[in-house]
């Protein structure tokens, strides 16, 4: 149609006669509308050809309108199969969503666990210097232990030549064995936790895997 209400006349045929038809429609549109009408009498009459022109534009009449109501049923399909698209678009539009919320969940557990493996490693390094300082401390604890037996041996072989009494010596030995022990039984208290130290690494190393 056109955007004015001016009315174009137009001289057509239709079936081997002359018509002017007026209408606010463009003069191309009108001359197209005529030559279907033209066109499908035409139709009509090679099946009916002695038919009269009243007959004939009945039939051509029937074509056309189950035409436009064959079209009207592809029209109404195609606003279902719209209305279709439309719903399963919104269904997809969810489905996004939801990937949406389920990949921020799994950011922030991996950031979780991110975060729990990095104070399991700083952990394991707390221990593992812990371990490194009792070995230290094992190591100076044997070597003062050693120097202490040693100190005791000589003095045990140096007894009878010193200016103390029997009993004097007897009770210095006996002074410096007790520490002796002492010191073993330090000796094994760290070897113990040492172990100990060493089982909560391998825990550590395995749960930061």
């Amino acid at each position: 149609m056109s955007g004015t209400n001016e009315k174009n006349t137009v001289a057509v045929r239709i079936f081997g006669q002359e018509y002017s038809i007026s209408g606010n429609m463009p003069r191309e549109h009108i001359i197209r509308i005529a030559d279907h009408v033209d066109g499908k009498m035409g139709e009509v009459a090679d099946v009916l050809p002695a038919g009269p022109m009243s007959q004939v534009a009945v039939l051509a009449a029937v074509n056309v309108t189950g035409e436009y109501f064959m079209q009207e049923d592809l029209l109404a399909q195609l606003r279902q199969q719209n209305q279709q698209l439309e719903k399963d678009a919104q269904h997809y539009v969810q489905l996004w969503d939801e990937v949406k919320r389920s990949f921020a969940q799994y950011k922030e557990e991996m950031a979780g666990s991110i975060e729990q493996k990095e104070r399991a490693v700083r952990e394991q390094r707390e221990k593992e210097a812990e371990l490194a300082q009792l070995r230290e401390e094992l190591a100076e604890l044997k070597r003062g232990n050693e120097t202490l037996r040693a100190r005791v041996e000589q003095l045990t072989a140096d007894a009878s030549r010193q200016d103390h009494s029997e009993e004097e010596n007897i009770a210095m030995i006996k002074e410096l064995e007790m520490k002796c022990r002492d010191i073993e039984s330090s000796f094994f208290d760290i070897q113990m936790e040492n172990i100990n130290l060493k089982s909560e690494l391998e825990s550590y190393r395995k749960s930061g895997q």
